[in-house]
This record gives structure tokens, C-alpha cells and sequence, in this order.
């Protein structure tokens, strides 16, 4: 079993930023494809980005050249720098790990956290 638990969220201006982050338990976890998903208010839940264990990571079109994911191995976290945030980013941001393969949509990924909030105001 493995747990994620997201932190970071908060309320920023248009044009700020937030550093998400990720924390993972399990042996395991270092090996993990982890990825960002966020969810909006009557929206669907939508990828945001993805990193493998050896550093190979995609972004959605929306948030490419303002998102960065890294991570962490030693610490078992997996982090989301949010540069330029717009009001379109407000949403409900999750972190989720699938053990094995390659993957962007959010029903391939095995365990997810919580959530956190990010609210960007205009």
C-alpha cells in the first residue's frame, strides 16, 4: 500500500507562484511514475505533468514553460514549481504514483493523495 500526501497549496496573485509538493511512502516509491493532476470546478480532472524515477517528464500543453516537476528520491518526494499562475490554474491539484509504466491519464495511476488547493486571483 502507499500513501501520497500533497502540500503547498495556498491562495497567490495572477503572475505568482507556488512550489508544490509531494510526499510518498514505501520502499517503492523512488521508482514510481508520479504525476500531477488537477481538477477545477465542474471540470474533469486533467494531467498537468508526470516524472519517472530517472527523470524523463512530460507537461501539459497548458502549463509547459511555466510548470517544473522534480523530484526528490532521497527524500521520497516528488515537487511542482509553479511559476506565472493564472486564474485558469485555480483548481484542486493531486498527486498520484503508478508502479510500473508510462502513463498520462489519470485513470492508469494506482494511488492518489488528498489534494490541495491552489487558488490563483486575478
Amino acid at each position: 500500500q502507499v500513501q501520497l500526501e500533497e502540500s503547498g497549496g495556498g491562495l497567490v496573485q495572477a503572475g505568482g507562484s507556488l512550489r508544490l509538493s509531494c510526499a510518498g511512502s514505501g520502499r517503492s516509491f523512488s521508482r514510481y511514475l508520479v504525476g500531477w493532476f488537477r481538477q477545477a470546478p465542474g471540470k474533469e480532472r486533467e494531467f498537468v505533468a508526470t516524472i519517472t524515477w530517472f527523470g524523463t517528464s512530460a507537461y501539459a500543453d497548458s502549463v509547459k514553460g511555466r510548470f517544473t516537476i522534480s523530484r526528490d528520491s532521497a527524500k521520497n518526494t516528488v515537487n511542482l514549481q509553479m511559476n506565472s499562475l493564472e486564474p485558469e490554474d485555480t483548481a484542486i491539484y493531486y498527486c498520484a504514483a503508478k508502479t510500473s509504466g508510462w502513463g498520462m491519464a489519470a485513470d492508469m495511476y494506482d494511488y492518489w493523495g488528498q489534494g490541495t488547493q491552489v487558488t490563483v486571483s486575478s
